[in-house]
């Protein structure tokens, strides 16, 4: 009987123990929020494309990038809690591009 107890108490606690830490684990990937911007950036080369996905992929709090030469435009996901528009819009201009931030 008191290897039934025993057993009883132990699996309570994992259960618990499995609760708690599913519900930590989802409570902190939801502070993360991921938005995006698009820019109008001047390039007019594959260079030009080459230089902004070597560099921008690696500002802090990027998730996603798509560089479209043809239209000129660049769309970046981003942590807003990492990074905001105005730094992103601040990289590419350091790569020398002339950047205007598009409204969706």
């Amino acid at each position: 009987m008191k290897n039934k107890l025993l057993i009883v108490k132990k699996s309570i606690l994992a259960i618990c123990i499995l609760v708690l830490t599913t519900n930590a684990f989802a409570d902190s990937k939801g502070n993360k929020k991921v938005e995006t911007v698009i820019f109008k950036v001047e390039m007019d080369c594959m260079d030009c494309v080459n230089r902004i996905e070597q560099n921008i992929p690696f500002e802090k709090g990027v998730k996603d990038l798509q560089v479209d030469l043809e239209n000129q435009k660049v769309e970046i996901s981003y942590k807003s809690k990492l990074t905001n528009k105005e730094s992103l819009q601040k990289a590419l201009e350091k790569l020398k591009f002339k950047v205007l931030e598009l409204k969706k």
